[in-house]
């Protein structure tokens, strides 16, 4: 069946080539190049190259980027009618984040938006849809990858051919570290707990005394971001929320008020408004703490304490950190420090912020722990923390010997792309493709 519909392409395609050469040769955006049913114009060869040299500014020297371009866009229009055939679906919301952000990004490079469209020559409008139908088709494609390659596996003797193979041009790993911290925010001053306190009592009788939650927290809440919201916080999924505000909100029936609970914030009264399995709907009120007025003598005697409990062998640095630690993430890492970009516990040294860098490489051995440190942030709060080195990886060449997972990996990268490249060649064999200009 889909030869038969390729091959109703292909006589169709013949038929209007000639016509098609014509309106190439006669306008100024011309026809670069057929796939099947569609076209590949001049302009958006252009659109392409411009996006490119915005990105990568060494591009502007490279003769042969048209070229690729071009046969990148062959070959993506080639994948996105077998992905419609497979009926591929994608994430359209997700999308229309990408796009806006991608939009953001290009948008920051040039004073003003007269300027953008006359350096693309295009309406916003245009360049907004172009740059959301570009991540569109490359997340079909990437959806059509995967559901073609996803299973794709390597043995021992693949992983040992392709490590013997690129042994000379295999990356160096980077110094890594294995990381643990335990984080408090500065005490706050008895005083003024005892205000925020008094605050969040006299709400709680008027709850009491039946009157509306939402009511209350546009009067009365101290959370600029939920109040004028009547304090709702929309579904929050389990872990993004400090772990008092968790515990007490989990622990609600739908409509039932909690009673008074302290967080970092200040203390909070909460309705619960909607459960499901790993997220919450709940609303809050919040008497905040005004964190001009602070007890930090008191957070670095704390942290101290903690830390000589630690060496001591009173308690590990996982149950200190799950039982003190201000970081929502620890109540299940036991404060080990997870990366964002891998999933993995190790970071490379190198990447680390400038401050923390000094203080992890001040960390000698497995298992020591630096003294209180405070730490402050480019946006938020300033804290203070204990650092402890869980490990160390010198820098190294990839080996079997301590990195078989990662040449694992890439072994199967590497077959997955020769399968896919000769996928493609088979696929350009029942898709019409003319080259009607060059670039």
């Amino acid at each position: 069946m889909k030869k038969t519909v390729f091959a109703l392409f292909a006589v169709l395609m013949l038929a209007v080539a000639d016509f098609s050469e014509a309106i190439a040769s006669s306008v100024p955006d011309k026809i670069v190049a057929i796939v099947g049913r569609e076209i590949i114009l001049d302009s958006q060869i252009n659109e392409q190259e411009l996006m490119y040299h915005l990105q990568y500014r060494d591009s502007k020297n490279d003769p042969k980027l048209r070229q690729r371009i071009l046969k990148n866009m062959i070959e993506q229009k080639i994948l996105l009618t077998k992905a419609r055939i497979d009926s591929i679906k994608v994430d359209e919301q997700s999308i229309d984040q990408m796009a806006t952000a991608k939009y953001n990004s290009l948008r920051s490079q040039f004073p003003s938006v007269n300027a953008m469209e006359e350096r693309f020559s295009l309406p916003v409008n245009r360049l907004k849809q172009d740059i959301r139908d570009d991540i569109r088709n490359q997340q079909m494609v990437d959806a059509l990858r995967r559901k073609h390659f996803h299973d794709v596996t390597v043995t021992y003797d693949e992983v040992m051919a392709f490590y013997g193979k690129e042994r000379d041009r295999l990356p160096m790993v980077p110094e890594m570290v294995s990381v643990s911290q335990l984080i408090r925010y500065p005490e706050i001053a008895e005083s003024e707990k005892k205000r925020a306190f008094s605050k969040i009592q006299a709400i709680s009788q008027q709850l009491q005394n039946g009157a509306d939650f939402a009511t209350l927290a546009r009067e009365t809440s101290d959370d600029p971001g939920s109040r004028e919201l009547g304090g709702d916080l929309g579904f929050v999924r389990k872990g993004e929320l400090v772990p008092s505000f968790e515990d007490a909100a989990y622990a609600l029936k739908p409509g039932q008020i909690s009673g008074i609970v302290e967080s970092r914030f200040g203390y909070h009264l909460i309705q619960l408004i909607g459960k499901e399995e790993q997220s919450i709907h709940v609303r809050h009120i919040l008497a905040g703490f005004d964190r001009s007025k602070t007890d930090l003598p008191a957070t670095v005697r704390l942290l101290e304490t903690i830390r000589t409990d630690v060496l001591s062998g009173k308690a590990s640095f996982a149950e200190m950190a799950e039982k003190y630690s201000e970081d929502p993430a620890a109540k299940s890492t036991g404060g080990q420090v997870i990366s964002s970009a891998t999933g993995e516990p190790f970071m490379a040294f190198e990447s680390l912020r400038p401050d923390l860098k000094k203080v992890i490489g001040g960390l000698k051995r497995a298992g020591d722990i630096s003294q209180p440190e405070k730490i402050e942030q480019d946006r938020g709060p300033l804290f203070y923390a204990l650092f402890r080195l869980d490990a160390r990886q010198p820098a190294h060449r990839l080996s079997p010997e301590r990195d078989f997972t990662r040449l694992e990996e890439l072994a199967a990268n590497q077959k997955r792309q020769q399968q896919f490249e000769a996928w493609i060649e088979k696929l350009k064999k029942e898709v019409v493709v003319r080259v009607m200009s060059d670039v």
